[in-house]
């Protein structure tokens, strides 16, 4: 028998000074059983980072090479952002950046190891494609503090974070990234 998802609920008071953003999140979120902690927790924060009108967590779940991680539609459903999650391959990148003016990526492993995996591909608008690294010690920290229901303070300022879990808070940078030229 397979496992099923496991839901998760995230209550978030966000502050993000960088945007002049100030919000109270409530949302579900299934984690499937072959994902790991740091990417569940990668896909909360690039949610609450990319927070705004038309952005949704993806139906289609992990593995369907259709949808992505997340995306961000206008009111006519028209697709305006492909957010992914981990490490993409590059046909995966290469079709995201077909389909919508804007992809970015949010790493919660090595961002070397996907920039040497990437380089030399043949990605469309690969120049303009986001790449952001996770700070992989605040993901780990906050990793060992998950729980199925979570309520917590997430400040943004100057690309850092500031995840604050009652008396204690977790710290760490969001690095941005850009893909190798092509030669």
């Amino acid at each position: 028998m397979a496992l099923g998802a496991t839901i998760y609920v995230f209550d978030i008071r966000l502050a993000d000074a960088d945007r002049n953003l100030y919000e109270t999140l409530s949302f579900r979120v299934a984690r499937h059983p072959s994902e790991s902690e740091e990417y569940l927790l990668t896909r909360v924060l690039a949610y609450c980072l990319e927070f705004g009108e038309g952005l949704a967590f993806s139906t289609g779940g992990l593995s369907n090479p259709d949808e992505p991680a997340l995306a961000i539609r206008d009111l006519s459903g028209v697709l305006k952002s492909w957010i992914e999650i981990g490490s993409p391959e590059a046909a995966r990148l290469h079709k995201a950046s077909k389909a919508t003016p804007r992809v970015a990526v949010y790493a919660h492993k090595d961002i070397d190891q996907l920039l040497a995996k990437l380089q030399g591909e043949h990605i469309h608008r690969a120049d303009t494609i986001e790449l952001y690294a996770m700070d992989r010690d605040l993901l780990t920290a906050f990793a060992a503090k998950l729980q199925r229901r979570m309520t917590f303070d997430l400040a943004i300022a100057e690309r850092s974070l500031y995840v604050t879990l009652g008396d204690e808070t977790l710290t760490g940078d969001v690095k941005s990234h850009r893909l190798p030229s092509r030669r």
